[in-house]
Parts: C-alpha cells; sequence; structure tokens
C-alpha cells in the first residue's frame, strides 16, 4: 500500500499536506506524533472512513496493489473488505461472539453454515481468543472483557481475509495485560498481513512496528525504520519528540 502526495481538507481547513508514504507486506508501520497532528486522519483515508464526514476533501492518491482507492469507479464497501480496521475502543455487536465475527461473512452473500463455521474458529485462533471462548460462543459478546472485546474486534476484521488491517490505538483504552496481548498479537498478524498502527505511546511503537513515521500539524517530519528512528533520529524535532521534550 501507498500514499502519493497526499493532501487532506476539513471544510478549508487543511489537515494534511503533501504525504507520501510506502507501507510493507508484513510489516508494521506506527504512526506516531502529538494529538491533532494528522496520524488518525491519515489512517482513516487508508480505507475512506473519511468519506462518511461532511465537507471532507482528497487530494493525491492512496494505492492498493497499484489501484488508487480513490478512482470513481471503486466499490467503497468491497474495498473494506481488503483494509480492516480496529478502532481505539472495542466496539463488539449486540449479538453473540459468533455472530460478531460471522456479520462480515454474510454481509458478503455467504450462506455456507461449515465454511462460516470454519472461518469463525480460524479467526478467533488467530486473534488468540478461540481458547478463551470456544465454550461460550453463542453467548453475548458484551460479556466479555474489555481486553476479549478488542480482540474479538480483530477476529471480526480477519474474518473477511483483509490484505491491510488499520488500528487505531487499539490498547488505549486497556489494562498492562490485555495490552500485552494485543502486541503479542500484532508480532504474529504481521506475518499474514500488512499492519498500520497509530499509537501515542512511544514505549509501543518501539516494541510492535518494524517502520515508525513521525508527524506534527499534518505533515510527515519523518520515516525510518523504528530501531533507527528511535536510535538516531536525523531531525532534531523528531529526537525532541521521542524523548519527551514536547508533544
Amino acid at each position: 500500500m501507498e500514499v502519493q502526495e497526499l493532501n487532506f481538507f476539513y471544510g478549508s481547513v487543511k489537515a494534511l499536506h503533501d504525504i507520501s508514504l510506502k507501507f510493507y507486506t508484513n510489516q508494521v508501520t506506527a504512526l506516531i506524533g502529538p494529538s491533532g497532528c494528522g496520524k488518525s486522519t491519515l489512517l482513516r483515508c487508508l480505507n475512506r472512513m473519511n468519506d462518511l464526514i461532511p465537507r471532507t476533501r482528497v487530494e493525491g492518491r492512496v494505492l492498493l496493489d497499484g489501484q488508487d482507492i480513490y478512482h470513481p469507479k471503486i466499490d467503497v464497501v468491497s474495498l473494506r473488505r481488503y483494509i480492516g480496521m480496529v478502532f481505539q475502543k472495542p466496539n463488539p455487536f449486540p449479538k453473540t461472539i459468533f455472530e460478531n465475527i460471522a456479520y462480515g461473512l454474510r454481509l458478503k452473500g455467504i450462506r455456507n453454515k461449515s465454511f462460516i463455521a470454519d472461518r469463525v474458529e480460524k479467526s478467533l485462533m488467530q486473534a488468540a481468543l478461540w481458547d478463551e471462548v470456544k465454550d461460550r460462543i453463542h453467548k453475548s459478546a458484551l460479556g466479555l472483557s474489555g481486553g476479549q472485546q478488542q480482540r474479538l474486534c480483530i477476529a471480526r476484521a480477519l474474518a473477511v481475509e483483509p490484505e491491510v488491517l488499520l488500528m487505531d490505538e487499539p490498547a488505549s483504552a486497556l489494562d498492562p495485560i490485555a495490552t500485552q496481548k494485543i502486541e503479542e498479537l500484532i508480532h504474529q498478524l504481521k506475518e499474514l498481513y500488512t499492519i498500520i498502527i497509530v499509537t501515542h505511546n512511544m514505549q509501543q511503537a518501539a516494541r510492535v512496528s518494524d517502520i515508525t513515521a513521525f508527524f506534527y500539524m499534518g505533515k510527515l517530519i519523518e520515516v525510518d525504520q523504528t530501531k533507527i528512528l528511535f536510535t538516531r533520529p536525523k531531525l532534531q524535532q523528531t529526537s525532541d519528540y521521542i524523548t519527551g521534550r514536547f508533544g
């Protein structure tokens, strides 16, 4: 996936300035920067979630497998099957655990019960949740803990077999133990997916990502391999943010 000279506007306010950035297959890219710097706006540009906001406008290109996702002929509903998203707070549907996972499959028109059951189990296993819920899979998802609910939302995104997984601060609402499980899960999932994560937590970015991109006031300031960015950043501004001098 690649962003080329991307500008984004909320009405007359320019929120992103000429962003060009590549996201590599089977790698985790972390987007970091202070609140309001544009990282979540960029994330939502990657699966056209910003389309839902009135008076927004995009310039530039966002490519998935070489195809511009903003091309007029793109089916946005179909697009979001290839680019899954996990939000800051867990948002399970008020349905059973099984039906939460099966929902996207049914939306695709899949009716084969054994296929759906297999996909539900596989997705829950990928999300490291199967062993914890297999005996109550037909009970409400709202009975799960916060960390379990977030892994359920990850499983729900994985069920339709996306190419890219977007994560907007997926552990910010969770306790340290649940956060560790989410981070371990990210390490496992990158073997199968391209993962892009927004995080305010510098330690988390350092732990989970291969590439880190630092944003400030809607601009991409610096991007590099995470180990290099956190130990030998090229710009003083990046160093100041990482070391907590501002932000």
